[in-house]
């Protein structure tokens, strides 16, 4: 899997980018389609932010940041594998800072879109292991 062809539905996405930085610090090279070259596939990306605390006024206080991305990896031999990650921040929302915490919530998204795309390459490396096994 040191050769890929990189596919998703938005090639041009926060995600897709992230995915695209991590291969390439990873010294894996992007190829166009070939018969001969496996497929990584970015299926599904869906953030999520759900209420984990409240202050005493009834405004929200603490709030957990979910991402998950599913991905596929498509061997030249056309087994199909899927692969999925899931990263889970906590985040302090304070809302008489609006524009710091805009701010500070899209860096933490940002890296846990770095974090995905990490695990991503480290769980496609565990697949590479277990192919060449069998």
């Amino acid at each position: 899997l040191q050769t890929l062809n990189f596919e998703s539905a938005n090639p041009y996405g926060d995600m897709e980018l992230a995915m695209r930085k991590q291969l390439q610090l990873n010294n894996i090279q992007l190829t166009e389609k070939r018969a001969d070259v496996s497929v990584l596939r970015l299926n599904k990306t869906t953030f999520e932010d759900k209420v984990a605390s409240v202050f005493k006024q009834g405004r929200e206080a603490e709030k957990i940041l979910m991402l998950e991305v599913v991905a596929s990896v498509r061997m030249p031999d056309q087994q199909t594998y899927p692969l999925s990650v899931k990263i889970r921040r906590t985040f302090f929302d304070n809302s008489r800072a609006a524009l710091a915490k805009s701010a500070e919530k899209e860096v933490i998204m940002n890296d846990m879109r770095e974090q995905a795309a990490r695990q991503l390459i480290s769980k496609m490396v565990a697949l590479q292991h277990q192919v060449k096994g069998k």
